[in-house]
């Protein structure tokens, strides 16, 4: 079967995966004022049902911070979670409807100045969230000084973040260059391993320098018996499908769950290392049935989540089953050994959390857009900025009109794009003209052409009557040629600048001139 084709490095992305979700299961169920096992169910079913139905490689599901102030807002509207629930179970099914009416098409119109924006701004949002962890800090600090801080710090949870990080650090740049059993055996179980032996033997006291206290650890409700674990399980009262305010609640959180779940697909199609595409219809419809689901047995929302997401990539995770895997496991943790994990600090979490965070919000990142010019670069600041400044939803929105305004500037008085698809029966011949200019905004019809090209097929791309070309079509063209190479499909570049079969990079091809061009 093709999900267990890449299960020696699946696997070890799945445990990575697991010890990242826990926690956020966990911390977005509080946050959202929810019972803390609903965190749990969405997490669950986020992996299994959502992984096994979905089409995405490496994407991984589960509750997400961005849904956060909906549902704390909702619950607290309603008056009871039971009736929350009928809400969530309105909105899976209102996403199989939106899958079925294909409006996945919707995540192809967002451009990846916005989209690289979004997961920056999560990175940066991430490290910053985990700096008080990573100190044993939990009371809100409401003064600068000094000494309140010093008071404040647990420095037991500071040696477990320096331990952690050290193991993760070395593990990655220097054991897994060298070995491939250090590959196969992810960092972040031995940092998460040392981190319960810590607090085994040093951490489970009262000492007041290496002593880390309960609320400093992971927090799993502790079943004692199967009836005990099956009463975590809450369902919807279904008398509220007669109510106004469930309906209202239900289409919002349909609309942003597949509003996020589009633009996670978007930035988690960029990181695969294979440069697949997933099918977002069918993503929008796997999400449905997860959220039907979670809903009917007490969970929370579900989106497909970027931090999980990049996580597994940065993990080595090539396929579905790392997902699924990282599922199973939430399940049979919660079941078998809540009360080993409960021994897992706070801070080896946050150390893994500041490893994936600083990844996205790489300060390289900053530069290698201003490279790019303005076009890329102001889209790009203003999303971080916007959604460091409000939150996920808000943020996106507003980088995508500053993009549509740059858009908008840069393509006045130019000519609109034009694709011609021409058949040869016998040599499976395809020609498309690309018009003068090319933006973004067709990114969806080309994306729809290219991706229709049968196995051995053969592509004329005349690009010579095109004056501007816009980064994100030349980024796609990069993508799509690795999947040609796979597919065995021939491409010849036709360009004022000569013809090329198969070109290695577009972006290389056209150089730095045609980037200028597209200011």
């Amino acid at each position: 079967m093709k999900i267990f084709k890449y299960w020696k490095k699946d696997l070890p992305a799945s445990i990575v995966v697991f010890f990242v979700a826990l926690p956020l299961c966990l911390g977005v169920a509080l946050a959202s004022g929810a019972p803390i096992f609903s965190g749990i169910i969405a997490g669950i079913i986020g992996g299994i049902v959502v992984g096994l139905l979905s089409k995405s490689s490496i994407g991984v599901s589960g509750p997400a911070a961005g849904l956060v102030v909906i549902v704390l807002n909702a619950i607290t509207d309603l008056g009871a979670y039971e009736l929350f629930l009928v809400a969530v179970v309105l909105a899976g099914l209102m996403q199989l409807v939106l899958g079925i009416l294909k409006a996945g098409v919707i995540g192809y119109y967002f451009p990846s100045a916005v989209i690289k924006g979004m997961l920056c701004a999560i990175g940066i949002s991430i490290f910053l969230k985990q700096v008080p962890l990573a100190f044993g800090i939990t009371a809100p600090i409401n003064t600068f000084s000094l000494t309140t801080l010093l008071q404040a710090i647990t420095p037991g949870a500071v040696i477990v973040t320096i331990i952690s990080l050290t193991i993760l650090l070395v593990w990655d740049n220097l054991l897994s260059k060298k070995s491939s059993f250090f590959k196969l055996l992810p960092g972040s179980l031995i940092a998460v391993l040392s981190g319960i032996t810590y607090q085994l033997f040093v951490g489970n006291t009262n000492d007041e320098v290496f002593g880390i206290d309960q609320d400093l650890l992971v927090n799993v409700p502790v079943p004692t018996s199967i009836t005990d674990f099956t009463r975590q399980f809450i369902f919807p009262d279904f008398n509220g499908l007669f109510n106004p305010m469930v309906w209202q609640v239900a289409l919002t959180i349909a609309i942003v769950a597949s509003l996020e779940t589009l633009l996670s697909v978007e930035a988690t199609d960029k990181i695969d290392p294979k440069k697949r595409q997933t099918p977002t219809n069918r993503e929008l419809m796997a999400q449905g049935v997860g959220n039907t689901l979670s809903g009917l047995i007490g969970g929370l929302p579900i989106t497909q989540v970027i931090v999980r997401s990049s996580a597994n990539a940065m993990s080595g995770g090539l396929s579905r089953l790392s997902t699924v895997a990282h599922g199973a496991l939430l399940l049979i943790s919660v079941i078998s050994i809540p009360v080993f994990l409960n021994l897992i600090p706070n801070a080896v979490l946050a150390a893994i959390l500041l490893i994936i965070g600083y990844k996205l919000g790489n300060p390289k990142q900053f530069i290698a857009m201003y490279r790019l010019g303005k076009s890329q670069f102001v889209p790009f600041v203003i999303t971080v900025l916007a959604i460091l400044a409000t939150d996920l939803l808000k943020g996106i929105l507003i980088g995508l009109l500053v993009g549509v305004i740059v858009l908008l500037l840069k393509s006045y008085n130019n000519s609109h794009v034009m694709l011609v698809k021409e058949k040869d029966g016998s040599k499976n011949l395809f020609h498309m003209n690309f018009a003068e200019e090319v933006t973004f905004i067709n990114r969806g019809a080309i994306v729809k052409e290219l991706d229709g090209l049968k196995k051995g097929s053969f592509l004329e791309l005349d690009v010579r009557k095109t004056k501007i070309l816009d980064y994100d079509i030349l980024e796609y063209l990069d993508e799509f040629s690795v999947k040609a190479k796979n597919n065995q499909i021939n491409i010849t570049l036709i360009s004022e600048l000569g013809t090329v079969e198969n070109p290695e990079s577009f972006r290389a091809f056209f150089g730095h001139a045609l980037i200028e061009n597209s200011h």
